[in-house]
């Protein structure tokens, strides 16, 4: 239970304590009411003795009472009605709030810190008040009256004749059987008689001579001359004097009938049955003549005509707490005891303490003294104190009845003499003046009598207070008995059925366990008498329940909140909403963000309905709104009904300020951070043939590689423009800003295209939501030309547009649970700086969804293509944080939030607008496939651009073509069935010579130094103006592996005005293209042994070319056709196709290989001489009647494009080499190199639709090495076995670099000169001499030491077997030297003594080169054996 103001050793002798009626005279009442008080009510304040009083017990023993209490009341002859005290109860209730302010006690349980009221003063309230208003039974003794006061006043003509008539009356009322009310303790009353003397207008000594006159005729223990008024009302206003009676009367006045709905109650006087009834709380000053309040009807009296709902058995209903509240305002004015000085109150005081040592203790003590004296004298032989008297007295008692009548009225009725009865008033008296031991013995004999009679009611009763009497003993002798108590409430509850009985044994009980802290008890007890039969009973024990829960030692902190929920409850049914909503506050601590959202949701639905109705509108809609943005776990019936609910309120709270500002609204969630801005227009959708470069958009996905390459492009651009420096002010251009790309910066946008805030909105609950008339909210700050700022801000869609255009969307439906995007646009008319703040929008449900309780369509709702059943307009920010610093150690060490600016643009001055559409553009190529597309470029804004350049990482895949492009035709169907290339016919006599051209790289934009990747674009005049447009050719080329390739471009353009902010802009478009499988070209080269050479220097090669077909037929190719091989070189040229045959065109069907041999020679020396300028030698072998010039567009392009990326790869793996490498080793290196570059074009013959098309291509194979194949695509590598992993102690020696076998093999080329056949005969001469010349050519640029030795090598049997038959003669070995590029022949003589065919390759070369001390000593291998056949003859 909560803390209390009194401990229970207070609490329980204020409850009971001895009651004194009083009845007054109507001129005494009129003296009284002056001070807008009753008799009564002036005594109250004053009623608790200041001192300790003493009294003998019937042992003669002096017994101490301390901080005595006694109750003064006017008499009432009705007794109370029930409805009428449940209805005083609930207005004390609700008139005690917790205090404003009030510093509510933390208690720390667990995991939980909880701010719980300690005090619960409307329950102490309550419970005084139920003790005051029992009304008094049968069965005890302890609300009787033990005394009447009878008053009257030194005014009236005859005082003593007024007294005697107040002392019939009382007389009369007391022992006339119509009279069953009061309750009177003893037949003889104690009479004290009171002379009220008005000071101010009375006469004194009149007032002493009666009072003389009272103590002749009453004695003086008998009577008191109380003198009051000693000052004039009029004159209240000049002191100020305490006014002692305001906080009794703050209760009392809950009383005034004038708040009940009946009106004031009538006096049911049989003589004067029209006078007023004076109300308690003196707001009727009017007093009627007539007979004083005689049969003044009780103050809960109910009038007839009442309520029926006020009935017995009626609920707690009760009016709204305003009427009590009105009725407290008007009772603030009121001053009590304005007529009294402090010596009035003084004497009221003496008053009250001579009432009680004079007459009404003496009364007592003799009582008690006569009725232990009649006990003892009838308790016959018996030694027991009380236990016989039943025996002397049993003639008396009504006769047995049944055992079901019993039952039925839960017992006897004694009648008022019955001995157990007198012990029961003695044990009442003891208690009462606090004499607990005694009161305890007796209370335990008459509960034995009681018991033994089954007299069940008054057994409970006596059970009850000999509970009470035990604990409150002095010294405490013996323990609570709480099994009293239990048995108690049980009998009362369950036998008697009179649940306010319970109810008092309940809250005594709980009290005395509380003040043990046996809480665990005291909490079982109060819940065990909740009932549906009073809901504020039940409501206030449950919430006492809860308090000791976590007031245990160890708090029971989740009972506590669910009780609290259950009084909550209870509290709402009893009508008290503030104590409802305050429950419900209290327990929504504990349940609150621990995962209980069923709980959390009912609790947070009933705040906001008890707020409402209190119309606390700003909890409500806090209430509703946490319902709604948590996670619910709701049905889609019961979140219709949240949601409902909250647009109601909300609907509410907007009426009552509309001018104010736009509500927050908690739905639908906004993810924030997921927001992207995207500045330009939207994508035009393809128009045909016509396909619109794909730029960015919304409907892209992220993808930081891709945004990585974009950005490296567009620096290679900029660095390119800004001659190869990238400025420092260079910030890449970014269209889509998201949470992945850099906002730390103010983006910039352009006036006049539009901006597009994508909002990402999430509605949480199931079911749907209708967003109408959704905008953006935005502030802007106008630049114009004179720098002057104007400010506008945009708070509602009906904005300004001149400055900033809004788009409105009018519906938006998010379905339950779905995450659903809006993209809204503006569009800026002015420069300036621009800050998105949120969206604005009305938030209302589908009308067929769900119909709103007792709301029909309401007026202005929007109708569209789903009717609204109730929207509220509202708002939501975008509050984007911005990434986490994590730079430097202090960012580190705490949490810190760059700026995220991306709904921050600032709006700069007018930019051209590129638009780029490609024509006829494929998307499906065979490997190494040339088309020829075109690109239309247009101009859309109101500004010339310029500078326009493409680049891309796929260079070789397209070209606009060189310088030497000829104006191809504007349109492109005028050049759809030409070819891509420019083609001579050609004449059949140059059969398979080369025929020569030459080209300058340069020409081709791929010059030394410069960017390969970055490409001018050809524009005409370089101007693109306003509205203007220009369609380019456009040739492409296949990539070589086959697949899918993403090939982005990207379009760089600036304006022709200089602009500070914006120095250009950029459009990207990525391709993509599918390639299919076409040829595959594999090339060697050799040097040929053949001496022919018409310069006789400088030697030939041979080209070797396998071509083949590894198309599969699903791009429904039927063949290729080789229409010509071209060679490319600074240096070699191809002269003429070596294996002739008769079928000059070369067809390859699917997965054939065809082979080509090629004489290869140098070029001249005037080609040679000018090599610095980049010239290329293109050489073209037909295979067809028309020549394809290589040397032009776009053949050319795409060879450069090649060759220029291949040199990159290469020029990247020399890199990685060691730098280190020899000279002799570089120059040996150097004799095997080759630099001779292989074009082969093709044709394909496709057939597509039953159409037949011609594809035409080319693939490029690159040779560099003698000897070494080169292919036209990119080899797979095969991934290298796994092996051990070995471990090693690295050798510190490094090994000199040496040359490869293969280079070696090259420093000196060798050919045999003979003749294939020699004939001989043999039997004339057995030995046959050839002659045989040796050419050695030193192929290095250095002097060569050569050795020629010519002894068989003897390394295996089977060699010897070929070689053995023939020897040579002479010299076995030669030394030379050669010089740089020199030819010298060796005349050999080879001696045979067979005829046969003999391999003549047997001479071994060594070389080294002449100034290095490092022998390389290396056979030199030979190309290919040299057979010679010898004959017979």
């Amino acid at each position: 239970m909560a803390q209390c103001v009194q401990s229970v050793q207070e609490l329980i002798p204020d409850s009971f304590v001895p009651c004194v009626a009083a009845l007054c005279s109507d001129e005494a009442e009129r003296l009284t009411r002056l001070n807008h008080l009753s008799f009564a009510e002036l005594l109250k304040p004053f009623s608790r003795l200041t001192s300790e009083v003493h009294m003998r017990d019937p042992n003669n023993q002096l017994h101490v009472i301390k901080n005595l209490k006694i109750a003064v009341s006017n008499i009432i002859t009705q007794p109370p009605q029930p409805g009428a005290i449940r209805k005083l109860l609930n207005d004390v209730v609700s008139g005690s709030q917790p205090a404003e302010g009030l510093v509510a006690n933390v208690i720390t349980a667990g995991d939980y810190d909880l701010n719980i009221s300690a005090t619960t003063p409307w329950f102490e309230s309550y419970r005084e008040t139920f003790l005051q208003s029992m009304p008094a039974s049968d069965h005890e003794f302890l609300n009787h009256y033990l005394a009447c006061m009878l008053v009257a006043s030194s005014s009236e003509a005859e005082p003593v004749e007024q007294f005697s008539k107040l002392s019939q009356e009382q007389h009369r009322i007391q022992h006339n059987s119509d009279y069953s009310y009061p309750k009177w303790f003893i037949p003889n009353t104690l009479k004290y008689y009171v002379l009220l003397h008005d000071v101010s207008a009375g006469d004194e000594q009149r007032a002493e001579s009666i009072y003389e006159e009272m103590k002749q005729k009453y004695g003086t223990q008998g009577c008191y001359l109380l003198k009051i008024n000693s000052r004039t009302s009029n004159r209240a206003s000049d002191e100020q004097i305490p006014d002692p009676w305001s906080q009794y009367l703050q209760k009392n006045s809950i009383q005034n009938q004038e708040s009940y709905e009946d009106g004031p109650c009538t006096i049911t006087s049989n003589k004067n049955s029209d006078s007023n009834l004076l109300s308690l709380d003196g707001l009727d000053n009017e007093v009627k003549d007539g007979l004083p309040n005689n049969f003044r009807a009780h103050p809960l009296q109910l009038d007839s005509s009442s309520d029926p709902s006020n009935s017995i058995d009626g609920p707690d209903h009760v009016k709204s707490a305003s009427s009590l509240h009105e009725t407290k305002k008007a009772n603030t004015g009121i001053i009590h005891g304005a007529c009294l000085t402090l010596t009035d109150h003084d004497r009221i005081r003496q008053f009250i303490q001579e009432f009680t040592f004079r007459g009404l203790l003496p009364h007592i003590e003799k009582t008690i003294r006569q009725l232990n004296d009649q006990l003892i004298s009838r308790k016959g032989l018996s030694r027991s104190l009380f236990s016989a008297t039943k025996k002397w007295f049993s003639g008396s008692k009504v006769p047995e009845k049944s055992i079901n009548e019993l039952k039925n009225t839960s017992g006897l009725l004694y009648p008022p003499e019955a001995p157990e009865l007198q012990i029961r008033k003695m044990a009442d008296l003891c208690f009462l003046v606090q004499h607990y031991d005694l009161a305890y013995s007796c209370y335990h004999t008459a509960k034995k009598d009681f018991l033994n009679d089954q007299a069940m009611l008054y057994a409970a009763g006596a059970l009850e207070m000999a509970a009470v009497s035990a604990f409150l003993q002095p010294g405490a002798p013996r323990p609570y008995p709480a099994h009293y108590m239990d048995t108690a409430i049980q009998t009362y509850r369950d036998i008697c059925k009179n649940m306010v009985l319970a109810e008092r044994c309940v809250l005594l009980s709980a009290e005395i366990l509380k003040s043990q802290s046996k809480y665990s008890e005291a909490a079982a007890l109060l819940i065990r008498l909740t009932s549906e039969d009073s809901d504020l009973r039940s409501a206030l024990l449950l919430e006492q329940a809860a308090h000791c829960f976590i007031n245990m030692k160890s708090p029971m902190v989740r009972k506590y909140a669910f009780h609290m929920i259950l009084a909550g409850h209870r509290f709402s049914k009893a009508g008290q909403k503030k104590h409802a909503l305050r429950c419900y506050c209290q327990a929504m601590q504990v349940y609150k963000g621990k995962g209980w959202s069923l709980a959390e949701d009912h609790i947070n639905f009933t705040i906001g309905r008890q707020s409402y109705t209190l119309r606390q509108l700003d909890n409500a809609v806090s209430a509703f709104r946490h319902i709604l943005i948590n996670e619910s776990k709701q049905s889609a019936a019961q979140q219709g009904a949240f949601l409902r609910e909250y647009l109601y309120v909300y609907k509410n709270v907007s009426q009552l300020s509309p001018d104010g500002p736009l509500p927050q609204l908690p739905l639908p969630y906004i993810n924030s951070s997921a927001t992207r801005v995207f500045f330009g227009h939207d994508r035009r959708p393809a128009d045909g043939e016509k396909q619109a470069a794909t730029h960015v958009s919304l409907d892209q996905e992220y993808d930081s590689e891709s945004s990585q390459q974009w950005r490296e492009l567009e620096e290679q651009v900029v660095a390119v423009v800004n001659r190869g420096v990238i400025p420092s002010n260079f910030y890449p251009t970014q269209y889509c800003l998201n949470s992945y790309s850099d906002n730390s910066r103010f983006p910039l946008a352009v006036v006049e295209e539009p901006i597009t805030v994508e909002v990402a909105f999430r509605n949480p609950l199931k079911v749907p939501l209708l967003l109408t008339d959704l905008s953006l909210l935005w502030k802007f700050q106008s630049k114009d030309s004179s720098g002057k700022d104007n400010e506008e801000v945009k708070q509602l869609v009906t904005g300004e547009p001149e400055m900033i255009g809004t788009e409105v969307i009018s519906e938006f439906l998010i379905n339950g649970e779905e995450s659903k995007v809006a993209r809204l646009k503006l569009f800026p008319h002015h420069m300036g700086e621009l800050h998105i703040l949120g969206v604005v929008y009305n938030l209302g449900t589908i009308q067929g969804y769900m119909t709103v309780d007792g709301i029909g369509a309401l007026p202005g709702c929007h109708t569209g293509k789903h009717s609204l059943s109730m929207s509220v307009r509202g708002r939501q920010d975008l509050e984007i944080q911005g990434p986490r610093l994590n730079n430097t150690k202090e960012e580190k060490t705490s949490i810190k939030y760059g700026p995220d600016r991306r709904l921050d643009p600032i709006i700069t001055a007018e930019m051209p607008l590129l638009e780029v559409f490609f024509i006829h553009f494929p998307t499906g190529l065979l490997c190494g496939e040339i088309r020829k597309a075109y690109v239309e470029f247009v101009n859309v804004s109101k500004c010339p651009l310029t500078g326009l350049k493409v680049v891309s990482k796929h260079p070789e895949f397209f070209t606009f073509g060189g310088n030497t492009a000829v104006l191809t035709p504007l349109s492109p169907s005028a050049s759809e069935n030409c070819s891509a290339y420019k083609t001579v016919v050609t004449d059949s006599t140059s059969v398979c010579t080369a025929l020569i051209s030459s080209a300058s790289s340069v020409d081709f934009g791929t010059g030394i130094g410069s960017q390969p990747e970055v490409i001018p674009v050809p524009l005409p005049d370089t101007v693109l103006l306003p509205g203007a447009s220009v369609q380019l050719p456009m040739w492409l080329r296949g990539p070589d592996e086959e697949g899918v390739h993403e090939i982005n471009f990207l379009f760089y353009y600036e304006s022709v005005k200089k602009q500070p902010k914006i120095r250009h802009r950029i459009l990207r478009h990525t391709a993509v293209i599918c390639t299919s499988r076409s040829l595959n070209v594999r090339a060697t080269v050799c040097r040929s042994n053949s001496l022919e050479d018409e310069e006789g220097r400088g030697g030939n090669m041979l080209v070797f070319v396998d071509v083949e077909n590894t198309n599969t037929s699903e791009a429904g190719v039927k063949e290729f056709h080789i229409v010509q091989v071209s060679s490319s070189s600074k240096h070699w040229r191809l002269q003429k196709s070596v294996n002739l045959s008769e079928n000059k065109d070369a067809k390859l069907a699917s997965r054939e290989k065809g082979k080509f041999c090629f004489k290869a020679i140098r070029c001249k020396e005037k080609e040679v001489a000018t090599q610095l300028s980049e010239k290329y030698t293109f050489a073209d072998i037909i295979f067809g009647n028309e020549q394809i010039i290589s040397s032009a567009s776009p053949c050319a392009d795409f060879f450069y494009r090649s060759l220029s990326s291949e040199l990159k790869k290469a020029q990247l793996s020399v890199h990685a080499e060691k730098q280190s490498i020899e000279d002799a080793v570089r120059l040996i290196q150097k004799c095997s190199e080759v630099d001779l570059n292989i074009v082969v074009l093709w044709k394909a013959y496709v057939v597509e639709d039953s159409k037949q098309l011609i594809l035409e291509g080319q693939h490029h194979v690159l040779l560099r090495t003698i000897g070494k194949e080169a292919f036209s695509c990119p080899q797979k590598q095969e991934p290298p076995e796994m092996e051990l992993l070995k471990f090693f102690r690295p050798e510190n020696t490094t090994v000199p670099l040496r040359p490869s076998v293969e280079q070696l093999s090259n420093l000196i080329k060798t050919s045999l000169h003979y003749p294939e056949s020699f004939n001989h005969p043999f039997h004339q001469k057995s030995l046959c001499l050839v002659p045989v010349t040796l050419l050695l050519s030193n192929c290095s640029k250095a002097d060569v030491d050569v050795i020629v030795d010519l002894r068989h090598k003897t390394t295996s049997p089977e060699a010897l077997e070929i070689h053995g038959s023939f020897t040579w003669l002479g010299q076995t070995q030669y030394k030379l030297q050669l010089k740089s590029q020199e030819i010298h022949s060796l005349q050999l003589k080879a001696c045979f003594v067979h005829t046969g065919v003999y391999n003549l390759g047997t001479p071994r070369v060594f070389a080294k080169l002449s100034d290095q001390v490092t022998v390389f000593e290396t056979s030199q291998q030979n190309s290919m054996p040299a057979l010679i056949i010898i004959n017979n003859v």
